[in-house]
């Protein structure tokens, strides 16, 4: 069967069981403070799981995109040594929220296995929970029972809590597990060596490929359990493993998920893969590295310097250090591989062909930008002069240009080094351990009192009463919040680019601030630095109106000027991050050139128009998302839309997009509208920033006050545009006469230092303070007397615009000869100035604060040469 194949029976299958088929979630989250990616299968369905959402499907079947490179799920140094992990791999997954529960899971998983797939029965060995005595929990019996109608007892094998016991983090649902692995090896091998002593031990042919799930706990902030109100399964198939057991492999990689992107590699390097081991691990990487990296960009995530956006840029990294360094591709070449891949997932992930023109040019611009990285890395080694690299410089390397280690110890071999690995170590635990601090955050378990469902007002109302549903204490950066929760709230939670509201809530005299509102998974979470004395009152909420109408005035104007982006820069203009807030509205999209000047007129313009035409707003609430789609809204690659939506219209030939912010009544109310600036953002990724209304306004009074005050230093001119640009041309002639004055006068310092020049151990050495206020002007003058004199050192020092400047030049025969290094030199003599310094071998400069050491400086220095060398 081909992987096609495969993954539709797995559908197909599942719907025959009474299972609705949904699309795989966005594999980038958002609205979820836990999460950067979807890192298993469940992840999407949390809010069920936590009682957020209501169950809409009792049982649901789909193959969900994961990312698994950070934090407990860390496979990524794995990824390419081994034949069995990936960064993005997809899980074929069951569901059932409060339906079936072990027994179906369980006979379902062995018929499609057995009898649909055809896997040999013989070859396969399960798990169950064999309790755990600590935690009070019972040998799983029932699953073991049900297993035994189906698999001999001595192919059910118990598992400890490590790996029979699933749980979503910390705290979370939780339950436990059943497994089935399947054993690939040969005959021979297990002739040699039973499955069952195998299993779980890491063995590359003997794989988990099934995990049953059977959600009955949670686990609370203090770690104890509680049961559920409602039991679910949540299985998780690796369709990757599913497809090497049934196309009869021993590696995923050579399977047909993963051979035209490796066939594609080795026909373009001209290496045969699996002719050696490096450049194998090499292919392996690239062609598992390309699908996270297509697929998140494709999802919405661009490669940044920033958490999610890093993990993307850092991926993107080690599949080009590993080409560059094992495959010799020294141009980039991943681009290449996306309309392979497009073509692959066409059928189940078609966001990856509509988007195939925009993906390919951000990694092409990633892989040119890493690339001019590598190389300026490869300099600072060759410039690096100890006997052996230290752990520091080794990290130094891997941090901030991309070095893998092993790429810095291939490195170090060719010139007979040694690299310190234990000092490497040493410094990636500390950034590890400093990383993993910054991101802790301790939170304690919700506080519930009252069971409510709750209901976002804000739309229409700024102030309501309400009452506290639950509660919560959380520390991160050493700072106590409480997050609370509402029967009902005028609050807008962060989303969609749109930032929280804040204000009060009041009750008995008692105000309490509302610092932020974020949403984690379906839940609208205040945030307050103090709880109310009396968490039962009824509390009236006040959302800062002023600041809401800002952010509600930026919203509507983001709109009309996606809008007006995509009038005067074409169709292809789609929005890829944006920022609203109460100052500012900040708009990411795709366009691959800068825009001129012109086309920010026009667009500001078309905006202005808008809003002096006053449209009204036409909102539609609960629209099924179909319909939405069918009337022309714009709906934005990577957003998880639910199957009724919200449309904002202003004019539906002009905007019409699914949004869930605030927005005005109508578009005057905006004012104005100015953009501020604009700026490349990542490959093919334009920003905008514009400011509305008040800010306009102020904008407009502070470029007047401005002008005016130009036009007093000016003497009120009739022409300022004209003056000012007399007064530039009169400037240039005048530093063109002062050019020439220091050219003179450089020449006829050289002049006299020619007859300054003394002699000591074979070296000729001029060391003189020098009054020049120019610094090119001494390294003209330093590099003419090398040129001139033969074995010189010349060093002399100057006060430049009130600071002390040291420069330093050295024949070259002498930095061989004599081993002499200005860099170093330069930074002693560097002491006596109170600064520092740097440069070549042969050339150096420092500078300082302190001109009066100028003197002690150059002394230092005749002694230095006169009795050294």
């Amino acid at each position: 069967m081909t992987s096609s194949e495969i993954r539709k029976t797995f559908l197909d299958f599942f719907k025959s069981k009474n299972h609705v088929i949904v699309p795989s979630a966005p594999m980038v989250v958002k609205n979820d403070p836990t999460l950067m990616f979807i890192n298993s299968g469940m992840a999407p369905f949390k809010d069920i799981f936590l009682g957020n959402q209501p169950v809409k499907y009792p049982r649901i079947a789909d193959t969900q995109k994961c990312l698994r490179v950070s934090g407990k799920h860390n496979d990524l140094e794995e990824v390419g040594i081994d034949t069995y992990h990936h960064t993005m791999f997809e899980m074929l997954g069951n569901w059932s929220f409060g339906d079936y529960f072990k027994k179906e899971a369980i006979e379902w998983s062995w018929e499609l296995l057995t009898d649909v797939y055809k896997l040999p029965k013989d070859r396969l060995y399960v798990t169950v929970f064999e309790g755990d005595e600590k935690e009070k929990l019972n040998f799983d019996k029932e699953s073991f029972d049900y297993w035994k109608k189906y698999i001999a007892e001595d192919r059910i094998l118990k598992g400890n809590k490590k790996d029979n016991f699933w749980e979503m983090g910390d705290q979370g649902p939780c339950g436990p597990c059943s497994e089935i692995h399947v054993d690939l090896r040969s005959e021979e091998e297990r002739k040699k060596t039973d499955g069952k002593n195998v299993v779980n031990t890491g063995h590359p042919q003997v794989v988990e490929i099934w995990n049953n799930v059977f959600m009955e706990f949670n686990r609370k902030a203090d770690g104890s359990l509680e049961p559920l109100p409602a039991k679910h399964v949540d299985t998780g198939m690796g369709f990757e493993r599913l497809c090497m057991a049934l196309q009869e492999k021993t590696s995923n990689y050579d399977t047909d998920v993963f051979q035209p992107l490796i066939q594609f590699i080795s026909a373009r390097c001209g290496i045969q893969y699996g002719a050696d081991e490096k450049s194998s691990i090499a292919m392996r990487v690239m062609s598992d590295h390309i699908r996270a990296i297509t697929c998140a960009i494709a999802d919405g995530q661009l490669p940044s310097n920033n958490k999610a956006g890093y993990v993307i840029r850092r991926i993107l990294r080690r599949a080009v250090r590993y080409g560059f360094t094992f495959l010799n591709f020294k141009e980039p070449f991943l681009c290449k591989l996306v309309p392979i891949l497009a073509e692959q997932f066409k059928d189940v992930f078609p966001e990856i062909k509509t988007q195939q023109d925009f993906i390919i040019r951000v990694i092409t611009e990633e892989e040119h930008a890493f690339l001019r990285t590598l190389e300026t890395g490869i300099k600072k080694f060759d410039d690096y002069k100890e006997k052996n690299v230290s752990g520091t410089f080794a990290f130094e390397l891997y941090d901030t240009f991309g070095f893998p280690i092993d790429l810095t110890q291939l490195m170090a071999r060719e010139r007979n080094m040694e690299v310190d690995m234990t000092g490497f170590s040493k410094c990636l635990t500390e950034q590890k351990e400093r990383s993993r601090a910054a991101a802790v955050v301790d939170t304690e378990d919700w506080i519930v009192l009252k069971e409510s469902e709750e209901e976002f007002v804000g739309y229409d109302d700024l102030e309501c009463d309400l009452e506290i549903t639950k509660y919560r204490k959380v520390k991160a950066k050493n700072k106590e919040q409480f997050q609370l929760v509402f029967t009902r709230t005028p609050f807008y939670a962060e989303s969609g680019g749109q930032v929280g509201d804040t204000g009060y809530i009041e009750a008995n005299g008692e105000k309490i601030s509302i610092t932020d509102t974020q949403k984690e998974n379906n839940l609208i979470i205040h945030f307050a630095d103090k709880l109310p004395k009396d968490v039962s009152a009824t509390f009236h909420a006040v959302v800062n109106k002023g600041k809401r109408k800002m952010i509600t005035n930026n919203h509507s104007a983001t709109h009309l000027m996606h809008a007006a982006l995509k009038n005067v820069l074409g169709a292809h203009v789609n929005q890829k991050g944006s920022l609203v807030n109460d100052e500012v509205t900040r708009f990411d999209f795709s366009h691959f050139s800068k825009v001129t000047d012109e086309e920010l007129e026009k667009i500001e313009h078309l905006v202005n128009q808008k809003i002096r035409e006053n449209i009204s707003l036409d909102e539609k609430r609960n629209l099924p998302v179909e319909q939405a789609k069918t009337m022309g809204a714009t709906a934005l690659f990577g957003e998880k839309y639910g199957d009724f939506v919200r449309v904002i219209t202003f004019d539906p030939k002009y905007s019409m997009e699914l949004c869930g912010g605030t927005h005005v009544k109508a578009t005057g109310e905006i004012g104005m509208f100015k953009i501020i600036s604009e700026s490349a953002v990542a490959a093919g990724v334009r920003r905008v920033e514009a400011i509305t209304a008040d800010k306009a306004e102020l904008h407009f009074k502070q470029q007047q006050a401005q002008l005016d005050a130009v036009k007093e230093l000016l003497k009120n001119p009739k022409d300022v545009v004209q003056r000012v640009q007399q007064l530039l041309d009169e400037n240039l002639d005048l530093q063109k006469k002062l050019e020439e004055f220091t050219a003179v006068k450089a020449q006829a310092i050289k002049n006299e230092l020619l007859k300054k020049v003394t002699e000591a151990n074979g070296i000729k050495i001029i060391a003189e303070v020098i009054e020049l206020n120019n610094a090119d002007a001494i390294k003209n003058i330093s590099f003419e007397l090398k040129n001139q004199v033969d074995n010189l050192v010349f060093i002399t020092g100057a006060e430049i615009d009130g600071k002390a400047h040291l420069s330093l030049i050295i024949s070259d025969n002498l930095v061989k000869e004599k081993n002499l290094d200005a860099t170093k030199i330069i930074r002693d003599l560097a002491k006596e100035i109170q600064g520092g310094g740097g440069g070549q071998a042969f050339y150096a400069t420092a500078g300082g604060k302190n001109p009066q050491g100028l003197n002690a400086a150059i002394e230092k220095a005749k002694k230095m040469f006169s009795e050294n060398h």
